[in-house]
């Protein structure tokens, strides 16, 4: 049985991970802050242990990939995270995200399509530390529209376009942050905010590189 430790070697790791990302652009200290006390490597295999702190991305089950640590730190800063936030997260993927969002005080509601990636959650190693997150198995696209109004939604997969029964479930004046799909292979960030009429405002950012967000459940 895998033993996990978070020792002065790994917090060190994590130390500089912070330090380029400080480099790279990241301004937001409460993200930052966040990223440093959640151990990266409790998300990779033990084989990774030794390069869970580089900043880039790494596969994990069916074909999946645990975000770069630049990726998550800038989708989490234009999400504005407050705490006690209500957030849906489409994609729980490695859960490295969800944690860093509950991290900062969040209330984390989390789908995931893949069945086997949601069965893995149930064996999530810092559950106890992280009661505020919730886990669902189910399609992104649909969202949950029974725990909704959310205070922020954020999308962790290439999306083809902006899916509008995530818009339907955030809160007038709420925040949503997706890449949307710009052309094959590459997507443009994006930051929503809900208007009073429904519709929403529209901010751009940098290009990235999901993997593709895709429509109903896999088992």
């Amino acid at each position: 049985m895998r033993k996990f430790e978070d020792t002065y070697r790994h917090k060190g790791l994590r130390k500089k991970l912070i330090g380029s990302l400080r480099d790279k652009g990241i301004t937001s200290e409460k993200v930052l802050d966040a990223m440093n006390e959640v151990p990266r490597h409790f998300f990779l295999d033990t084989a990774l242990d030794n390069i869970a702190y580089e900043d880039r991305a790494f596969p994990i089950a069916v074909g999946q990939t645990i975000s770069q640590p630049y990726t998550v730190a800038y989708q989490t800063s234009l999400l504005e995270v407050q705490p006690q936030d209500k957030i849906l997260e489409i994609g729980t993927g490695s859960i490295y995200q969800a944690t860093v969002l509950a991290e900062m005080g969040a209330k984390v509601f989390t789908i995931e399509r893949q069945k086997k990636l949601f069965e893995l959650t149930q064996k999530f190693v810092l559950k106890s530390k992280y009661p505020g997150i919730k886990f669902f198995y189910g399609d992104g696209f649909e969202g949950l529209p029974t725990f909704a109004p959310f205070d922020k939604v954020l999308i962790t997969a290439a999306a083809p376009f902006i899916p509008p029964r995530l818009i339907d479930q955030l809160k007038i004046g709420g925040k949503m942050v997706l890449p949307l799909e710009t052309e094959p292979g590459s997507q443009r960030m994006l930051r929503l905010t809900k208007t009073a009429d429904g519709k929403f405002a529209e901010e751009e950012f940098e290009q990235f590189k999901f993997v593709p967000m895709l429509k109903g459940k896999k088992n």
